[in-house]
């Protein structure tokens, strides 16, 4: 499985039995799939959105936003459980304004699942663990 290092943008193949391990990037050693949020610059962002053969959720968020802020610790919480099933991200908006434009987010925060290089759905708005994790095993399953 290809996993795109979110610190330097380096393409790494992962076997997927080895995903539960902590792997880390071949360049810079940081660690790929350990349940843990990461932050996106532009660059990062695409090359995850793009090229990942995991699923990959981005939270499209701002600092000034109140519910992002909420919503913080209940994406951390998701991360977790979705450890070796998902990637989630965040990437400031204020900091990459093209890329939001470009992705079509009219509201923050906003939750945008990336499947083979794909958008395969959206959700706005805060929201719990709970619905964070059930959408993304709703809508990560591979297509029959």
């Amino acid at each position: 499985m290809k996993l795109t290092c979110a610190t330097c943008g380096q393409a790494n193949r992962v076997p997927a039995a080895r995903l539960g391990d902590a792997p880390k990037c071949g360049v810079c050693g940081a660690v790929l799939v350990d349940g843990t949020v990461a932050e996106l610059d532009a660059a990062a962002h695409d090359k995850v959105t793009r090229g990942d053969g995991m699923p990959v959720l981005v939270d499209y968020w701002a600092p000034w936003c109140g519910p992002c802020r909420m919503m913080a610790p209940e994406f951390a919480k998701a991360a977790k459980t979705l450890a070796t099933e998902a990637r989630l991200m965040k990437l400031n908006t204020e900091d990459h304004p093209q890329i939001s434009a470009r992705a079509g987010i009219r509201g923050i925060p906003a939750l945008i699942l990336y499947r083979n290089g794909r958008e395969t759905a959206r959700l706005a708005g805060a929201r719990p663990a709970a619905d964070i994790v059930a959408f993304v095993r709703q809508h990560a399953r591979p297509a029959p």
